[in-house]
């Protein structure tokens, strides 16, 4: 089939999206909760990244991680929060066609690039932990850059050939997503084309891309832990493994909801059971991320003690010269 062919078969031009089944209070209550959420998202990842520029004992190879993590999650998030917002205000229920397969493309590439960035992270992690002495030679400044690059690159270009399959694909029934984002099993269900070629594509890149980067990350985090547990004092490992845990945490449910949402067969998956596996991918791990990785740092809460004592004192400088 031509492309001719299949812009002509196309004939929706927009998508309803659904959102969550319940009452008008249920949806004000979860336009309030996102809300509050996607602020607190916002806010924690511009102070990390404000934080990590102004102090230049944070200009480590760790935070320069954490500053592209913050700046991903801002955009991860605002590309279907704010859209998942107002349908359940409803005030925009409707979305058109090419908004819709855009906000699939961006979901999907920063999604992998996350993947890859954890990776990344966790590696890193197993450097400065396991080989300590040749850590900084390890990862200097160009590795490190090298690797930022890699991930958005490989987290992008991984999900070009999917999105090429399914930017052709023909829509010719039902308009109606159940659903606060368009996912990809929406698009697979609506259309009106053979999709088991999009289907293979869509399961061998999520095996790619998650399991792969699973795999560097749960490995990394084996040997770091065994490293810890072979600390002599109680008191450092604990500490260590403290840190390692909530980094798991957050790990765990990140890709705990990739593999649900992109390996297990859509089919075995209620709609319902679908959307709170995404909130968790799209809302809750990018809400938890920035203060996981910092806020149980000493050096980010020195950081952030010095930079609160000195609003506090300009405040109070300024209030004297007023009187």
């Amino acid at each position: 089939m031509t492309g001719t062919e299949i812009r002509n078969q196309t004939s929706v031009q927009e998508f309803i999206l659904l959102g969550f089944p319940g009452t008008w209070y249920f949806w004000m209550a979860l336009a309030v909760l996102f809300s509050v959420m996607y602020v607190l998202k916002i806010l924690g990842n511009v102070s990390i990244t404000a934080l990590v520029r102004t102090h230049p004992r944070l200009h480590t190879h760790m935070y320069f991680f954490l500053c592209n993590l913050s700046f991903l999650e801002i955009w991860y998030t605002t590309a279907c929060v704010p859209k998942a917002i107002g349908i359940m205000l409803g005030t925009s229920q409707t979305i058109s066609f090419t908004v819709c397969l855009l906000q699939l493309f961006f979901l999907l590439s920063m999604g992998s690039t996350e993947c890859f960035l954890l990776a990344t992270m966790a590696y890193d992690r197993y450097l400065a932990i396991c080989h300590p002495l040749h850590y900084s030679s390890l990862m200097n400044r160009t590795f490190s850059a090298q690797l930022v690059l890699a991930s958005w690159l490989c987290g992008f270009l991984a999900i070009s050939v999917l999105m090429s399959l399914i930017s052709r694909l023909p829509f010719c029934g039902p308009n109606v997503i159940n659903h606060f984002i368009c996912d990809i099993d929406s698009w697979i269900a609506l259309s009106c084309a053979d999709m088991r070629l999009v289907e293979l594509a869509t399961f061998i890149d999520s095996f790619i891309v998650v399991m792969v980067s699973c795999a560097i990350t749960l490995v990394s985090y084996i040997f770091i832990i065994s490293t810890i547990l072979s600390i002599p004092a109680a008191q450092g490992w604990q500490k260590a493994f403290s840190t390692c845990s909530a980094h798991l945490t957050v790990v765990t449910i990140w890709y705990g909801s990739a593999i649900f949402l992109f390996l297990i067969p859509s089919a075995q998956n209620s709609l319902d059971l679908n959307k709170i596996v995404n909130i968790f991918n799209t809302i809750v791990t990018p809400l938890l991320n920035p203060f996981i990785y910092t806020l149980r740092n000493k050096e980010v809460k020195e950081a952030l003690g010095k930079t609160v004592s000195e609003i506090l004192s300009g405040f109070r400088k300024v209030e004297i010269s007023s009187k």
